[in-house]
């Protein structure tokens, strides 16, 4: 049985066709499982601030790997491989098929490839690079990156910075420029790979009502409350952490386009993969094309 990988920019709608997809397959005899690779939907009491899939959503489609760490833990690519891998694993051995679903292009590499993950740094240097970048600024750090890494990462990417510097720093060999486009020749198990897009201006629509919608749903509560209970540097990496504590609406929309962007620019990279252009369309009617290419290749 193949996997099937739903992945694309935020907003784009991954979850809602995921769980059309699997309609489809319960009718065909299947069981369907969503495996998530969000890289903050792996928290606890973020729900709200990350988008999980909603109650609703989950009484649909069984969803694995949301809500499976505390805000204050520190959560690796690592980790999330292994027990990503081990729920794969469990499933194609269970007769089930995996619907692997997110937008985390790190996390979607680390379920389906093999591939070697840089090992945690020690802890006084992750210290010292958050410090660092807490008094001196992202764009200063960005600087003393090798130069190589310096012309891959934008010098207002917090998260890829902190990765790099730390591991520059311990001695460990940085992730080579670029993130490594031809992962999809190691997969682990044949698989699926389908891509999510649409028009730009749409886009840009369906990411500022779901920033909106997610301010006024609790978010920033949330956030305060993660805040207090001590959120680790990783769970505070979700998209709107820091611009709804501090209340800056217009930066958290903006965040959100940033991260759409990058998403966007890593999929188009992504070799092999069935890109589908949903400008327009129902999660229905692209869950209908999703099984069309599935039935195409399996």
């Amino acid at each position: 049985m193949r996997v099937l990988a739903i992945f694309g920019p935020t907003a784009v709608g991954k979850t809602g066709v995921a769980v059309e997809v699997a309609a489809r397959l319960r009718e065909r005899g299947e069981d369907p499982v969503a495996v998530s690779c969000d890289a903050l939907q792996v928290y606890r009491g973020l729900e709200t601030l990350t988008a999980a899939p909603s109650p609703a959503e989950r009484g649909r489609l069984e969803h694995r790997l949301v809500g499976v760490a505390e805000v204050e833990e520190e959560f690796s690519a690592g980790r999330f491989a292994e027990l990503a891998r081990r729920e794969i694993d469990e499933l194609l051995a269970e007769g089930r098929r995996p619907l692997v679903v997110g937008g985390t292009g790190l996390y979607l590499r680390a379920a389906l490839a093999e591939l070697e993950l840089r090992p945690p740094v020690p802890a006084e240097v992750r210290d010292a690079v958050e410090r660092e970048i807490v008094e001196r600024g992202t764009e200063a750090l960005h600087g003393e990156l090798d130069e190589a890494l310096r012309s891959s990462v934008h010098p207002n990417d917090r998260k890829r910075i902190a990765r790099a510097l730390e591991l520059q720093r311990a001695g460990l060999e940085p992730p080579p420029p670029g993130g490594g486009e031809l992962w999809t020749a190691e997969l682990r198990h044949p698989t699926l790979l389908v891509g999510l897009t649409m028009d730009r201006s749409a886009l840009a629509f369906r990411i500022a009502h779901r920033a909106r919608e997610i301010a006024q749903s609790g978010a920033a509560e949330e956030v305060r409350r993660a805040d207090e209970a001590g959120a680790s540097r990783t769970a505070r990496a979700a998209i709107g952490f820091d611009e709804l504590l501090a209340g800056d609406l217009d930066a958290y929309e903006k965040a959100q386009r940033a991260l759409a962007r990058r998403q966007l620019t890593w999929m188009r990279k992504l070799e092999g993969a069935h890109v589908i252009d949903r400008s327009g369309l129902e999660d229905a009617e692209v869950a209908d094309r999703v099984i069309a290419q599935l039935d195409a290749v399996d």
